[in-house]
């Protein structure tokens, strides 16, 4: 590969990373959110709607960091107690902010106002972590009474050419999916401040601390379940499996084979919520969600690790592996050709 390719192959690669991170589009989010909201006379529905999309990126980002750190008991201290803490601030705020700011200057506190509303769905969702996260642990601990799941093995296929694997699948796309997620955030955002505003004899009986946590049992929680609820009923059973030179990938009663030689991009996760293979070339385009899918009985909603040969024989048909800040993350991209 040519200096050139190489430096179009980095530039490429450092730009998607900052396309993908929600910390960027959080902050000029609410940095519009800010502008519009001083330009103003009052708080109008757009910037209101800035505030939650941003408030929202910082939350995602926040949980999605403490999931990968190590070792994982960190991660969950810090969770814990920015989630303690920003709901805290969020309930102080509420009851005081507006006698604290009253002294300073009128873009100082359009910023608070700003910070407040951002804060709400940024707690929303870190909370909804925590709370998936706890879950997650009596969920454990009433594992250690039965079987340990264990994790989808790769089987020799018939034919002898390679090696697959079974599992449950959700074809769904993670734009899609992360679309679906701001749309919720969005919509049952504005439905919970509504609800506020028109109790609000109700909210100011019951104090803002106990109001937020009841605005999330009500309505975050039973929303998260019904919305997982309603990918896992697009569930289907899915064969991958790497032959000597082909990709060949079986969604239901469907099947797609795709050389090594004119495969695009290959993405494999192994373990979280999302879980998945995206597979891209010779007129295929898939997404395959396994972290979400309800596992069979006995085996946990993962993908096991790509298998060595599978790399050289990748590598072999000119793809080029990308380095991820995730261990549980492999992509593999079409090398740019020598110009």
């Amino acid at each position: 590969m040519t200096d050139s390719a190489l430096d179009v192959q980095v530039h490429r690669t450092v730009g998607r990373r900052l396309i993908r991170n929600p910390l960027i589009w959080g902050a000029l989010l609410l940095l519009a959110a800010l502008i519009w909201t001083l330009a103003g006379d009052d708080l109008s529905f757009f910037p209101f709607l800035l505030m939650l999309v941003g408030g929202w990126c910082f939350g995602f980002a926040f949980v999605n960091a403490t999931l990968r750190m190590v070792p994982a008991r960190n991660g969950v201290f810090l969770h814990a107690g920015v989630a303690i803490v920003l709901g805290a601030a969020i309930a102080f705020v509420v009851e005081y902010g507006e006698d604290l700011l009253a002294p300073f200057p009128e873009w100082v506190r359009a910023g608070a106002v700003v910070v407040q509303l951002a804060a709400i769905p940024a707690a929303g969702w870190i909370w909804l972590g925590l709370v998936s996260r706890i879950t997650d642990v009596m969920t454990r601990r009433e594992a250690k009474k039965r079987p340990v799941p264990v994790t989808p093995e790769w089987e020799r296929e018939e034919s002898g050419d390679g090696s697959g694997v079974r599992f449950p699948g959700i074809p769904l796309r993670m734009r899609a999916l992360t679309g679906a997620i701001i749309a919720i955030v969005v919509v049952f955002g504005l439905g919970g401040t509504a609800l506020v505003i028109a109790f609000d004899d109700v909210v100011l009986r019951l104090g803002a601390r106990l109001t937020i946590i009841l605005v999330g049992v009500v309505i975050a929680l039973p929303v998260y379940f019904l919305f997982t609820a309603l990918l896992r009923r697009r569930t289907e059973p899915c064969l991958v499996a790497f032959g000597n030179d082909e990709l060949r990938v079986t969604v239901g009663e469907s099947t797609h084979v795709i050389p090594f030689r004119r495969l695009e991009r290959l993405v494999w996760r192994t373990r979280s919520d999302y879980a998945r293979i995206e597979v891209q070339g010779d007129g295929v385009d898939l997404s395959l969600v396994a972290g979400l899918a309800k596992p069979p009985r006995g085996l946990t909603a993962e993908l096991p690790p790509l298998p060595r040969r599978v790399f050289r024989r990748l590598e072999l048909a000119g793809m080029t592996q990308e380095s991820s800040r995730r261990r549980d993350v492999t992509i593999f991209t079409r090398a740019p050709g020598p110009t």
